[in-house]
């Protein structure tokens, strides 16, 4: 399968710390304690931290692997978060209906397909509680590169993806962390909570 292969090795957004602009949103207070999913978590740096700012933390990954590294990881830092091989376009499958405060997402939006996105945001919609955040980081139409994926996204189509079901608060040029170019990728933040 293509993701456990690409866990085999370092993938370029495999960090050894969270996504800074998560940590920006826990320092903030717009991501309080209360029951948390990080989708795409990959080896678990994003769904650690929320743990250990009050979250009860579940973080699903279609990479065995990943996931297999995130278990390890959790246990070495003594910090309970829950890890489970699953995809995000079939959560029905694992979580009830409104079961999440808040949902994150840092990268895995910006690698779907166009077909995939709808489907995507009915399953954050369906585990969301009301009034339930979202958070996703991705790729931005400014940053530069030839490659097909991550694509880079444009706030139209953000936008056009979430806002039939969800209200955005904002949609913020931000930074994704790499193994490439630390601290300089561009990115769009999106904050949006479930109406």
């Amino acid at each position: 399968m293509f993701w456990d292969d690409v866990y085999k090795g370092t993938p370029p957004w495999d960090l050894d710390h969270p996504q800074p602009a998560f940590e920006a949103l826990i320092k903030n207070g717009e991501i309080k304690p209360g029951r948390a999913l990080d989708i795409g978590c990959g080896r678990g740096e994003n769904a650690i931290i929320l743990a250990m700012n009050g979250c009860d933390v579940i973080g699903i990954d279609l990479a065995e692997n990943a996931i297999s590294d995130a278990k390890a990881k959790a246990t070495e830092r003594h910090v309970k978060v829950k890890f489970v091989v699953e995809d995000a376009l079939q959560m029905n499958r694992l979580f009830e209906e409104g079961e999440f405060d808040v949902v994150i997402d840092s990268g895995l939006f910006h690698v779907m397909m166009d077909e995939e996105r709808p489907v995507f945001a009915q399953q954050v919609h369906r585990v969301l509680r009301e009034g339930g955040k979202y958070f996703m980081l991705c790729f931005s139409d400014k940053e530069p590169g030839e490659y097909e994926l991550p694509r880079r996204l444009s706030k139209a189509e953000i936008e056009s993806t979430f806002s039939p079901v969800f209200d955005i608060t904002y949609i913020k040029e931000a930074v994704f962390d790499s193994l490439l170019s630390p601290s300089r990728r561009k990115a769009y933040l999106l904050s949006a909570t479930r109406s």
